[in-house]
């Protein structure tokens, strides 16, 4: 498995004159920092990669030993372009990616361990709120995502950012991210492969730990209070 950090992004609903990932929590690590402890913690021997696009050379000087890929047009394009990217070059093994703004308790990495060790592609989700400009997700009948986005109705909860796709569903998932228009979401890819492909999607429910995606200043307070 190789995992994946999405960190290209401008963060320009938090304010930052720096990568978001690069913001100072108030245990004195980064967000990035926090989430490779908790990952070198849960998969010691999985190597990470990270996508970088707005001022990489931060991010790049301080991780200076991660592997990155580059989203040239990460000011033009969404997650689905940079999750593209990286999937390209690990297409050949199972992935777990996240979001660079994602603060999270490393039990949640714990509890998604026999799902990954199963070849299962999930999305975690926080079943306990279900917040308007976040990703929100609805489920069929035998209990799989069926609807993926900011605009589902009548949601049972958040995706939080955590993901993973099996060796077996990589494939897959590329072709969809590849008719992605730029400024989507990878989520939309995800709901692509569902349409279009029977692509079985669980929910991986993580409720029970603090988990919080800053995009705003308000999320950034909250992290700092939950953490």
């Amino acid at each position: 498995m190789d995992i994946i950090i999405l960190a290209a992004g401008m963060g320009s609903r938090l304010g930052n004159p720096f990568p978001k990932p690069l913001t100072t929590l108030n245990t004195g690590k980064s967000i990035m920092l926090s989430q490779l402890d908790n990952l070198a913690s849960a998969f010691p021997d999985h190597p990470v990669t990270v996508v970088v696009g707005f001022k990489k050379e931060m991010i790049m000087e301080a991780f200076p030993d991660l592997v990155f890929i580059y989203n040239n047009e990460f000011d033009t394009t969404n997650t689905s372009k940079s999750l593209l990217k990286a999937l390209r070059k690990v297409r050949h093994s199972g992935a777990l990616w996240l979001n660079g703004d994602v603060v999270f308790d490393k039990r949640v990495l714990d509890k998604i361990k026999p799902l990954i060790e199963s070849e299962t592609s999930f999305v975690c989700v926080n079943r306990s709120r279900v917040g308007e400009e976040e990703v929100k997700y609805v489920i069929d009948g035998k209990g799989l995502i069926k609807g993926l986005s900011k605009k589902v109705r009548n949601a049972l909860g958040e995706a939080v950012g955590i993901n993973h796709i099996s060796r077996n569903d990589v494939k897959t998932l590329v072709e969809r991210l590849e008719e992605c228009a730029p400024n989507d979401y990878f989520e939309r890819g995800i709901e692509l492969a569902i349409e279009r492909d029977g692509l079985k999607i669980v929910p991986a429910d993580i409720s029970e730990y603090n988990c919080v995606e800053v995009d705003f200043k308000q999320d950034l307070e909250k992290a700092n209070e939950l953490f």
